[in-house]
């Protein structure tokens, strides 16, 4: 560790110091926390990728830099979590998400057909975002929500039984926003 990144208390102990927050946005205070619950100990790689993206809507480079620096782990640790787990964006989000289930229960009643769909009326593929940053079509491996399947997340908000109409009629209401 660099004589710069601590200081030494009482003798021979070396004091870890966090580097200072990217930017007096209180978002980082959060993240902050989620780092200083956990004592800046490397295990909180996860948990503080996840405060980052859930305050912010996505991982971008100075963000992975920011928390790998601040847990004294490797950035190409940091940047292997983050493009490992499907939940991890390094993309800002569209200003609305519509997030179609592909589990078994939603494949077998129409899932792929939603998807092709969607992809067509939008011109994007899945994990994609509109060019004006509009809409962001994503899938997600399984919501829990079998019964009522096929299954989508408009904005987070779980609607069941979702047919195609219904879906192009939703993403027609967000497109003349």
């Amino acid at each position: 560790m660099p004589e710069s990144d601590c200081t030494v208390q009482g003798g021979n102990v070396p004091v870890f110091t966090p580097p200072p927050l990217p930017s007096e946005d209180k978002r980082w205070k959060i993240v902050n926390g989620t780092m200083r619950k956990n004592g800046f100990a490397r295990h909180a790689l996860i948990e503080t990728l996840h405060t980052v993206q859930s305050s912010f809507g996505y991982l971008d480079d100075d963000s992975i830099r920011f928390v790998a620096q601040s847990l004294r782990v490797p950035l190409s640790q940091a940047y292997g979590v983050a493009t490992f787990y499907h939940y991890f964006t390094l993309k800002p989000p569209g200003k609305h998400t519509l997030t179609i289930c592909a589990g078994t229960a939603c494949y077998i009643k129409g899932a792929d057909k939603l998807i092709a769909a969607a992809e067509k009326r939008l011109g994007i593929a899945q994990g994609q975002t509109t060019k004006d940053g509009e809409i962001s079509l994503m899938m997600a491996r399984c919501v829990g929500a079998c019964s009522r399947a096929p299954v989508a997340l408009c904005d987070g908000e779980v609607v069941g039984e979702m047919t195609r109409e219904q879906m192009l009629e939703q993403l027609e209401r967000w497109t003349v926003e």
